[in-house]
């Protein structure tokens, strides 16, 4: 890939009068009046994957339940293999798992299979790869060490000790871990109800013809796939025109029965961008109306009584970054989630940009390989202009610009995003 040449990102000016918030400022607002869930609900193991842990779960009994194999062999007492060796023993039993555990005969060895509870008496055993058996007699070279191979009651997890701490989502492995444990259901909390409302007098939902001046809504698809998470009550208002009345109409009617109201387009200063006007008619509390990011710099966050709001950018691709910033870390806040901003890797320009400073500016990057330390090589794919979908399309993920650089230089040293579920791991 190229590294390209030197270019500026366009400035965006759009958005309120006053000076605009750092973003980790503007983060950590969004996260403030983001209230968690208190509401929960019993589920089935098996329809929990995704959904987030209320409570701390504990063991009801130990993991393994009972002393076993960890692979094919013989189980022994390694005191019977006093003296100078070869040591020979007779086979006295032959347990497979799922069978009950008898005691071992003194000075023999029992057949065991991985997985087969260990006799009583016995404290090791050795490989079969290890031994040479002559009809019912086994021969052991090479004595084993004190409890070798065998795998403890309790050592995964004691019985009454922690399976899984409250507020995390519930993985495939730990959803495994809680039937191990002989749990049947699970205590999570409600799904978060988000209503997406998109405004603007342009927009026609795709599958439709379009008339003079027009552009199809690829807002409401796009977040609706960022949003589509097991969590997340997803409703859709639909699509409202530049109207106040009608748009202070949808928002008053979508906080009555939800937790989050998301909103496209019209938070700007323009004179048909009418969300402000509309929560304020509503008595809205706003904590965050301009944010120093590019793309993204209009973007408001606020309160309708207990309703979280949250007002993106009508731009898709400064809709996108807006939400993965700050509108996502906020519903997984709300969610009951303790880990809810995305993970930032470490990956090394391999490209020339300028930027202005005092705003962090998001990139988007193709990785195509890495360094000498696991580092990702990241290679712009086009200026992240706040309307411009294909690049983003195309990219791996986005790389961060700080506030404080104005120029990237090849070999400099980027945080980045991964797109996808790895991003919030």
């Amino acid at each position: 890939m190229s590294s390209g040449s030197l270019t500026a990102a366009p400035v965006c000016e759009a958005g309120k009068p006053g000076a605009a918030l750092p973003l980790d400022t503007a983060c950590l607002r969004a996260l403030a009046v983001a209230s968690p869930l208190i509401e929960t609900e019993v589920l089935p193991l098996g329809s929990a994957v995704g959904r987030i842990l209320a409570a701390p779960a504990a063991a009801p009994i130990p993991l393994p339940p009972f002393d076993n194999a960890a692979m094919d062999g013989y189980a022994l007492r390694r005191a019977d293999l006093s003296g100078a060796g070869p040591w020979w023993l007779p086979v006295s039993a032959r347990i497979c798992a799922g069978d009950a555990a008898v005691p071992l005969t003194t000075g023999t060895a029992a057949r065991i299979l991985t997985g087969a509870p260990v006799p009583e008496g016995a404290d090791c055993v050795v490989m079969h790869e290890h031994v040479t058996r002559q009809g019912n007699r086994i021969c052991v070279t090479h004595p084993p060490s004190a409890h070798a191979n065998i795998r403890r009651a309790g050592e995964d997890v004691a019985e009454g000790a922690e399976l899984l701490p409250g507020r995390i989502a519930l993985t495939p492995p730990r959803v495994g871990l809680l039937a191990a444990a002989g749990l049947t259901r699970v205590s999570v909390t409600r799904r978060v109800r988000i209503a997406m409302i998109s405004t603007g007098n342009e927009l026609v939902e795709p599958g439709n013809g379009l008339g003079p001046g027009m552009i199809y809504n690829s807002n409401r698809a796009m977040l609706s796939a960022l949003l589509s998470q097991p969590f997340v009550d997803l409703r859709d208002f639909g699509m409202v025109r530049d109207s106040p009345g009608l748009i202070r109409a949808a928002i008053r009617d979508a906080a009555a029965s939800v937790d989050v109201i998301i909103t496209t387009g019209g938070v700007s200063a323009g004179d048909a961008d009418h969300i402000l006007d509309a929560l304020h008619r509503e008595d809205a509390t706003l904590d965050v109306l301009k944010v120093a990011m590019r793309p993204g710099k209009p973007v408001t966050v606020g309160r309708l009584g207990s309703v979280l709001f949250v007002g993106l950018p009508g731009n898709p691709y400064a809709a996108l970054v807006t939400a993965m910033q700050i509108a996502l870390p906020a519903i997984r806040r709300i969610a009951g989630l303790d880990q809810v901003r995305p993970r930032r890797f470490v990956g090394i320009a391999g490209f020339v940009h300028q930027k202005r400073s005092g705003s962090t500016e998001f990139v988007p990057v193709k990785v195509d390989g890495e360094d000498a330390y696991g580092r990702s090589s990241l290679f712009r794919l086009a200026p992240g202009a706040s309307a411009r979908l294909a690049p983003v399309s195309s990219a791996d993920g986005i790389a961060i610009l700080s506030p404080e650089v104005t120029r990237i230089r090849v070999g400099d040293r980027l945080s980045w995003e991964p797109f996808g579920a790895s991003s919030f791991a």
